[in-house]
């Protein structure tokens, strides 16, 4: 089956609106739409290869972004680093937490929006802490008590992830909901 044009152009509005909006100044760490994206995108795309692609193409886009900023000097925040291939690993994982629905309900949408960031705060910040993001643990020590460091370090982050992903889900699944029932009205008419 053939994609239809208009999904495709909205899926490309939506990916590159998301990467705008990653860069916006002084926007509170960790509260981006690319979490809510994965769990959308894994939820209602049909090919589940762009499931996976189009969370990592918004963050790609979003650190090219931040990479011509940083090396003009509008923006303390370097685009790449080593090890990020990772971190976009672990976004695309991500797209799971919405290929597991059986059904989008709010419950469903609720769950995985709390899932989802949870998921990638604990293996972020284990993979950052080992070192295999080439951060080398921000310098905590390789103790359980050293994890827990990392872990503790980025609750911020965290908190703000998980709000993010619960208002960006409410609003790509709240439009796709009423989009839906428009087009389902029409249909029937």
């Amino acid at each position: 089956m053939k994609p239809n044009k208009s999904v495709i152009w909205t899926l490309i509005v939506l990916t590159v609106v998301a990467a705008l909006y990653r860069i916006i100044p002084n926007r509170p760490w960790g509260f981006a739409p690319q979490w809510a994206m994965a769990i959308f995108a894994g939820a209602i795309i049909r090919e589940k290869k762009w499931a996976f692609v189009i969370p990592v193409l918004s963050m790609f886009i979003s650190d090219i972004l931040y990479q011509v900023l940083y090396i003009n000097g509008i923006t303390p925040i370097s685009g790449f680093y080593d090890g990020q291939w990772q971190n976009y690993l672990l976004f695309a994982v991500l797209a799971v937490f919405g290929m597991m629905m059986k059904k989008i309900n709010v419950t469903n949408v609720v769950s995985a929006s709390i899932a989802a960031p949870t998921a990638y705060f604990i293996l972020s910040n284990l993979v950052l802490w080992a070192g295999w993001s080439g951060t080398r643990g921000l310098g905590r020590p390789k103790t359980f008590n050293g994890l827990l460091q990392c872990y503790n370090d980025a609750l911020p982050f965290y908190r703000t992830s998980l709000i993010a992903t619960v208002v960006f889900s409410a609003v790509l699944f709240g439009v796709y909901y009423f989009i839906s029932k428009k087009q389902a009205a029409v249909t029937t008419a």
